[in-house]
């Protein structure tokens, strides 16, 4: 099924998660923040929260710079 992740359409299966799409896209990193259709989703929901076909997703990573 298609969602939108930070802005890029993409594919993902048909029993994709919050938890399962973090997996692959943040390989791993600790420290994401999701958002899902402009909704902030925690993290204790991520495992339960199924993605549905036009699904908008922000995976947010913070950054260090100087």
């Amino acid at each position: 099924m298609k969602v939108s992740v930070n802005g890029t359409p993409t594919d993902v299966g048909e029993d994709a998660t919050v938890a399962t799409l973090v997996a692959a896209r943040a390989g791993g990193h600790d420290r994401v923040a999701v958002a899902r259709n402009g909704d902030v989703v925690p993290r204790s929901s991520w495992a339960d929260t199924r993605l549905t076909p036009g699904d908008r997703l922000e995976v947010l990573a913070p950054t260090a710079g100087g």
